[in-house]
């Protein structure tokens, strides 16, 4: 092959005509490549051009008269997948553009423009690359292989690696037949090498690249271990658990972590509120659950696995619970202090304090107030007693919230309003145990009254006594009779 090129150049030496520059074209698997072949000629009238490949003939041909002419090849089906465009003619503009480039189109092309005794040739070699990835869905943990073939591969050219658009430096690199053929990088599949793979390459000056997907077959939400998830004393939270499209996990099953079990993990008790999704409001590649209403001490670290092809899978998250705790009110300032608490604060960066208020139309409103982990507010002003934020924040934005109630905690929080319940209750107490006495007394007083009257004519009872009596003797008597 290389003896026909340096003939090729021998003959074009001698003839008469301009001569244009060899050129590397670099293109990947699968897309259009064009071959460049450009003259300086001004001619207008018609050529004589042929495209051929090393000695497998003829490419493209035309004809001074117009004719043109593909090779068995390149013709398929009645299908071009090589064109040269005429109306680049006029420019001096001969290249060949070839569709749907193969690995086995790699190789050395020539164009020769001939009109009479002038004649102008053009050696071009193409390079196709092509990034392999073996499996193409791999399960998580499995061992995954990228390849980067260039055909033919170009001595002393440099590789390079992207991963989703930034640069990859990979653990371990080998190559085969030292570099000459592939570069290929070998990775345990994990969302962290999950994505677009690039493979940049460079020789003499030339770039090319060809990319290709990893795929992953696991879990995919959330995406890594010890993902946080955050959330208010009271409110519901879910728990995601959600695997590729189109896995069919089987025996699913959820646990919370022990504390202090963090190289060996040793399940625990579910909270009481915990409850698995129902399987027909969910597909069926998604075993996430949820929590309805949280409690303080359901923080802590909770486990979703499932087996996909015979492999078990498993994903680590952290529940990370928020509330308000409240001072008492100080008896001269009449202030309430309240304090943002969470169960871990290794990524909370800011805290902010914000009031929120509605109108009539039950719209909201939101009012910040400052910064700052603890907030004191005055009770005895109407406008606090509101519903509070406390919003914490992380380095990449705000990560939740965590609701506080004034107007419904006044009662146990400020004197002011305690005081006025509890001594109206000792008020209606006391009137009604007085109303008592008064009535006891009062009857007490009619029954003496009663008994003085009839006192007071000791005369009268002795005369009504006697003829009580003496009434009781006659009839008696008569009864005898």
């Amino acid at each position: 092959m290389l003896l026909k090129v340096l003939v090729l150049g021998m003959v074009i030496s001698f003839m008469k005509g301009a001569h244009c520059q060899i050129t590397e074209v670099l293109a990947e698997a699968g897309s259009q490549a064009v071959l460049p072949c450009k003259c300086s000629s001004s001619s207008t009238i018609s050529y004589n051009i042929v495209w051929s490949k090393g000695n497998k003939g003829t490419v493209w041909r035309k004809q001074q008269s117009g004719l043109q002419y593909w090779g068995s090849s390149w013709n398929q089906r009645g299908a071009h997948r090589v064109q040269c465009p005429h109306y680049q003619f006029e420019r001096g503009d001969y290249s060949l553009q070839i569709n749907n480039v193969r690995e086995e189109d790699g190789g050395i092309y020539s164009c020769r423009i001939q009109h009479g005794n002038e004649v102008t040739e053009n050696v071009v070699r193409l390079r196709i690359i092509k990034v392999t990835i073996s499996p193409p869905a791999a399960i998580e943990g499995q061992s995954v292989s990228i390849t980067c073939t260039v055909t033919p591969w170009p001595y002393g050219a440099n590789v390079q690696w992207t991963l989703n658009n930034s640069p990859f430096v990979p653990r371990t690199e080998t190559t085969t037949d030292r570099g000459l053929s592939n570069k290929v990088v070998r990775e345990e599949a994990t969302s962290r090498v999950s994505g677009n793979w690039t493979c940049v390459v460079a020789y003499k000056g030339k770039h090319g690249k060809a990319s290709a997907t990893l795929a992953m077959k696991g879990i995919i939400k959330p995406p890594k271990d010890s993902t946080k998830l955050y959330s208010a004393v009271g409110s519901a939270v879910s728990l995601p658990c959600v695997l590729s499209s189109g896995s069919i996990p089987s025996s699913p099953v959820w646990e919370k972590l022990k504390p202090g079990s963090l190289f060996n993990p040793v399940p625990g008790r579910l909270p009481t509120s915990f409850s698995p999704s129902s399987p027909s409001s969910q597909t069926p590649w998604e075993i996430s659950a949820s929590l309805k209403e949280v409690k303080f001490e359901d923080e802590g670290r909770y486990r979703c696995s499932a087996t996909i092809q015979g492999q078990r899978l498993t994903r680590n998250m952290q529940l990370v619970v928020a509330k308000i705790e409240s001072s008492g009110v100080s008896k001269k300032k009449r202030s309430l202090t309240l304090t943002c608490q969470l169960t871990d604060t290794s990524e909370v960066t800011d805290y902010e304090w914000v009031r929120v208020e509605y109108d009539l139309n039950d719209t909201q409103s939101v009012e910040s107030i400052q910064k700052g982990k603890s907030l004191t507010i005055n009770t005895e002003s109407e406008e606090n007693h509101r519903e509070w934020v406390c919003r914490f924040y992380g380095k990449e934005g705000i990560l939740g919230n965590v609701t506080y109630h004034l107007h419904q905690m006044s009662g146990l929080t400020g004197e002011k309003s305690s005081n006025p319940t509890q001594n109206m209750a000792a008020i209606v107490g006391l009137s009604i145990l007085l109303l008592v006495l008064l009535l006891i007394l009062a009857q007490m007083y009619k029954n003496h009254q009663r008994r003085r009257r009839i006192f007071q004519y000791p005369a009268l009872e002795t005369i009504i006594h006697t003829a009580s009596n003496e009434r009781e003797e006659r009839g008696r008597s008569q009864g005898k009779e």
